[in-house]
């Protein structure tokens, strides 16, 4: 059983932000942090001060945790990035929404004295025989401090305050992770503790200028002379003194939301999941009498792309997403009189679908789409059809030609748009075998239960929008949109670009809607297009006819494919500096040799250029270690290293020289996530090395990632671990079915619950809504029933408590 802590957090948008830049905008980027620990990064908005990022995150916390906290700042070319403000959020704020905070909060100023992190290592004891008596501190070490250098480090000392006395050691140069082992002595007078206390502050020591604060923690007297105290302790800020800036930095718009969980051995939800694939395995079932129809029924619009996910991921496991996918279309074809409403809401088999599409076609969509989406960024050209938005001006300082009418503008942009549209269309088109089978096969199914639905002849669109309203609005357009979204670029596009994306996303949807709503839109401006989107409708058309044409040999290869499906999209590629070790000695910095490296789900693979046939690769399985080297190893900050073992257990470490924003955000999941975009170490969620050994670092390297098993005690050697992990978690993630099912059990639990308090029902009546007194019901009510109690006894095993029950027992 594990205990998990889950924080989804989606950074939406920030409105009204104050300009930072000479041109009177921003270039606003946010950073997420959970107790002080940087855990992600949006993607920059060029030029804007009311920026739209759309990110979301899932982090996944081993621990509890205190504070989320997102920054706001403006990124700069040259020198420090400017920090705009920031929205923090306590656990008990978040947790006291059950259904999570979404609200607009102001942007708060951040102060330099609050902003601290790391934590240190002392041992405080008063020895009882002494006279007069002697309050000693043991000042260890110190690690992950904040950096106020402009190298990305540090010169920390630390200053040790008590009894009207203050002491200080000695100075650390350049590093974030000192070490010191000094102790320093206080005498107690007489009368002494009393409400006296011991503060040891650390600071960062600079030549010129003042000091910088860097964190400080408390120990009341009266408690070190009862009981000596060692350990390591979280570096705390000063008091408070922000004050509210009445919204002048601007606003910040959240969804977070907090599951605290528990989840129970695979076992233990077996017959949950034998109940929601019941309809699939035995078909003959009345359609309102299953466990999928009950779930179908209580899930709310907020809840209701969770669901999908879950869903989709637990059949995926069982090898029948497929089946999943056609009953849940198939009952809502049954409740559709008019055609042309038909998937038009975020239903629950809508919502299947579009989560179907991102988990298994996403390496489908990037051999598509990525190619002409990076020419478009690379390009950055003018495009503008909107005559209330164009600007001369700027077209004029383009093009150099001097003063340029608003006919040449339109017809300069029209024609690039078909250039681009007519790219992407041929990528579409020509992509019938590029397309996962198992995709294939499910619009297949789809589009026969379409027809079975509505025969008659003037329904012969429906066949083939009942596809492109998936494939096409749900898919590509939003893809085009919004590439970063779908991980097909690291960056959002400038505003230029952006408006170039735009409009290409709303002719991909004029074709995917099959040309039927062309000019009954608001926007005249884009009738000039429709000419060539027209011939496009008819190439689609075909595209989707070859594209449910299936052999019958092919089906049944595709019958076993959701079961084995891992997709294997690049998470990111670019040039950075790898060295790989050999010997003991220092390495020197000019080792390091420029290759461009691509990280995918199953492997980190590098050559000399993104063209060079010769490509060296670490598997993901292989490795044992994914951690940050301290800056005085090479002198130089973010470099880290992959400790990997071959086939015949050889350990072999590789150095990476990364640039501040090019530490992926997200280890390779076989090691654990990386905690943050700042090269935070990750530590293997499973023990990868034998339990006595550590991983070997680079001389001189700060501490090493844990790479025991999580029941050890973080004293052992080798444990010396610089974070708590954070792990961020995406759809892309590796298929969990028991976690997926505690989520379809709490949200069952939590429905029931809330319809029987808004019919003011007794605590004791059925959980499930409708079918009260039904075979399936009571089967239903009686697997919530042992789940409860298989949550009780864990709860009562552990010393804690467990969920409420569903019913009266």
């Amino acid at each position: 059983m594990a205990k998990t802590t889950s924080l989804h957090c989606r950074v939406v948008e920030g409105k009204d932000l104050p300009a930072k830049d000479v041109s009177g905008s921003s270039d606003p980027y946010c950073v997420v942090k959970v107790d002080n620990e940087v855990v992600a990064r949006t993607a920059t908005v060029w030029k804007s001060l009311n920026p739209f990022w759309g990110e979301e995150y899932t982090l996944r916390l081993p621990r509890g945790f205190h504070s989320l906290a997102v920054y706001v700042l403006d990124e700069d070319i040259i020198g420090q990035d400017d920090v705009i403000g920031k929205v923090s959020l306590s656990h008990q704020q978040i947790s006291a929404e059950p259904r999570g905070v979404d609200s607009w909060l102001s942007l708060a100023p951040v102060e330099p004295d609050k902003e601290v992190q790391g934590e240190i290592h002392l041992e405080l004891w008063v020895p009882e025989q002494e006279h007069p008596r002697v309050l000693r501190c043991r000042l260890i070490e110190a690690r992950d401090l904040a950096p106020r250098d402009l190298s990305g480090t540090s010169d920390p000392f630390a200053r040790v305050s008590c009894c009207r006395h203050t002491l200080e050691t000695s100075v650390i140069k350049k590093t974030r992770f000192p070490h010191w082992d000094e102790v320093l002595e206080f005498e107690l007078a007489e009368g002494e503790p009393g409400e006296a206390v011991l503060s040891v502050e650390v600071w960062d020591w600079d030549i010129v200028g003042k000091n910088d604060f860097l964190g400080r923690v408390e120990f009341p007297l009266n408690t070190i002379c009862t009981d000596p105290t060692k350990g390591w302790f979280q570096l705390l800020p000063f008091p408070s003194t922000t004050k509210d800036c009445g919204g002048q930095l601007g606003a910040l718009r959240l969804a977070v939301r907090l599951v605290e969980d528990r989840v129970l051995p695979s076992l233990y939800y077996q017959p949950l999941i034998q109940l929601l694939t019941e309809p699939i395995l035995c078909p003959g079932q009345p359609p309102a009498s299953t466990a999928l129809a009950i779930l179908e029924e209580v899930t709310s619009g907020e809840s209701r792309q969770d669901v999908a996910t879950k869903l989709v991921k637990i059949f995926l496991g069982q090898g029948l997403a497929v089946p999943l996918l056609d009953y849940l279309i198939t009952q809502e074809l049954a409740r559709t009189t008019d055609p042309n409403t038909l998937f038009r809401s975020n239903s629950l088999a809508s919502k299947s679908v579009e989560q179907f599409m991102k988990v298994v076609g996403l390496p489908y969509l990037h051999e598509v789409l990525k190619p002409v989406v990076n020419r478009i960024f690379e390009e950055k050209k003018y495009v503008e059809l909107d005559p209330c938005k164009m600007d001369l001006s700027r077209s004029r300082r383009i093009s150099f030609k001097g003063s340029l009418s608003e006919a040449w503008v339109r017809e300069s942009s029209l024609e690039l748009l078909k250039g681009y549209l007519g790219d992407i269309v041929d990528a579409i088109v020509g992509s019938v075998e590029k397309c996962p089978l198992v995709m294939r096969m499910a619009f297949k199914q789809l589009r026969s239960r379409v027809e079975e639905r509505f025969p008659a002849a003037q329904h012969e669109e429906v066949r083939y929008f009942s596809i492109s309203g998936f494939l096409f609005l749900r898919f590509f357009a939003p893809a085009v949109l919004t590439p970063k979204l779908f991980s097909l670029r690291e960056q959002h596009a400038d505003p230029r670009t952006g408006r170039t994306l735009l409009l290409l996303a709303k002719a991909l949807q004029s074709i995917g809607n099959l040309g039927l709503q062309l000019g009954q839109g608001k926007e005249p401006w884009m009738a000039p297009l429709h000419a060539d989107l027209l011939p496009s409708v008819t190439r689609v058309k075909a595209f989707l006819d070859s594209l449910v044409t299936l052999e019958s040999t092919e089906e049944g290869e595709g019958t076993v494919s959701p079961a084995l499906f891992h997709p294997s999209a690049t998470i990111k590629e670019g040039y950075l500096h790898t060295r790989v070790a050999g010997g003991s000695a220092l390495l020197p910095r000019f080792a390091f040799k420029k290759r461009y490296f691509w990280l995918s789900s199953e492997a980190l693979t590098y050559s000399k250029s993104p063209e060079w046939q010769v490509r060296c690769s670490i598997p993901v399985p292989w490795m044992r270690a994914v951690e940050l080297v301290d800056e005085g190893t090479f002198q130089h900050p973010h470099v880290m290293q992959i400790v990997a073992q071959d086939d015949g257990g050889q350990l072999h470490t590789t150095y990476i020289q990364c640039k501040p924003h090019s530490i992926p955000r997200r280890a390779p999941r076989s090691c654990g996530s990386g905690s943050g975009p700042h090269g935070r170490p990750a530590v293997p969620t499973r023990p990868c090395c034998p339990p006595t050994t550590r991983a070997p670092s680079a001389p001189g390297a700060g501490p090493a990632a844990c790479t025991l098993p999580a029941p050890v005690r973080p004293s052992a050697p080798g444990c010396s671990r610089t974070h708590g992990t954070v792990a961020l978690g995406e759809w892309r993630d590796p298929l969990d079915p028991a976690a997926a099912a505690q989520t379809l059990y709490r949200h069952l639990r939590r429905a029931g619950a809330e319809r029987r308090a808004a019919e003011g029902a007794e605590a004791s009546e059925p959980p499930c809504p409708g079918l009260a007194g039904s075979s399936l019901e009571g089967r239903l009510r009686a697997v919530l029933r042992d789940l409860d109690i298989a949550h009780d006894a864990f709860a009562h095993r552990d010393g804690t408590q467990g969920p409420p029950p569903t019913t009266g027992r």
